[in-house]
């Protein structure tokens, strides 16, 4: 089975950064896609960013555009989310997800397609 491991998270001020880790062990190599997912307070979950592996493509919500980037170590088995120019908006708790399951371009951003969530990690940005 393959597991996901969050860290990283913690609390920034506004305009700063963070840079999330997400660890995975067992058939890390073979999932379709793999992403960011997050939930704020009393709102629904959404896909922040996801990468794809058949083709290496990334994904990217409005909201974050130019300010998150995601990346892939698999040497370390690990997907990172680097975020810059933090907003009080972006607090929510992260999470890790990937499928093993093909997928059309793009769907990776819709959190119903994942089925290997981590336990999340808590981001909260402060005006």
């Amino acid at each position: 089975d393959v597991q996901l491991v969050e860290s990283g998270g913690g609390l920034v001020q506004a305009g700063g950064s963070l840079r999330l880790s997400c660890a995975a062990s067992g058939r890390h190599s073979d999932d379709y896609a793999i992403g960011w997912y997050r939930q704020a307070p009393g709102k629904d979950r959404e896909g922040v960013s996801c990468f794809m592996n058949n083709d290496g493509s990334t994904y990217y919500a409005d909201s974050v555009k130019g300010r998150f980037t995601i990346s892939r170590d698999n040497a370390k088995n690990t997907v990172y989310l680097q975020m810059h120019s933090l907003k009080p908006e972006d607090t929510a708790v992260y999470y890790c997800a990937a499928t093993f399951f093909p997928m059309s371009p793009g769907l990776c951003l819709d959190d119903v397609y994942l089925e290997v969530w981590g336990q999340g990690t808590l981001v909260t940005v402060s005006s």
